[in-house]
């Protein structure tokens, strides 16, 4: 098990009053997140499992679903040696570098329980009547 703990920090400008709280209920169930608290409004402390899910992978995730990361310069290089030291450590371990089924499970998880115009409240024998 390779295990690491980062924090994602996101922009304070957001269209939720507490992200780090919104992410959390996102990510707790995802494969290879080992434990997610969020510390204050804006940051979020993410244990995850190395061989199973990446940091790129989690913030692509959390940027899909419409959550706005801080992208102050520190910031932004902190995430991009993240990124590239976790690829080449799963590189070295001889973890595949595509996408995983975690991300997508986020995803599917996110679109489910989302509103959307996709899903018609009438009954199913109702539909075939317009």
């Amino acid at each position: 098990m390779v295990i690491k703990q980062r924090d994602i920090l996101f922009h304070p400008l957001q269209p939720e009053p507490n992200p780090a709280r919104s992410a959390a209920l996102l990510l707790h169930h995802a494969e290879g997140v080992e434990h997610v608290e969020p510390l204050n409004d804006t940051r979020l402390l993410v244990r995850y499992d190395l061989r199973q899910i990446t940091l790129a992978e989690i913030e692509e995730a959390l940027h899909e679903v419409g959550f706005h990361l801080d992208n102050a310069l520190l910031i932004k290089l902190k995430r991009s040696l993240y990124y590239y030291t976790e690829e080449t450590e799963r590189a070295n371990i001889g973890c595949p570098a595509c996408q995983t089924q975690t991300t997508r499970e986020i995803f599917i998880k996110h679109y489910r329980a989302r509103e959307h115009g996709c899903r018609d409240p009438r009954p199913v024998h109702w539909r075939n009547y317009l």
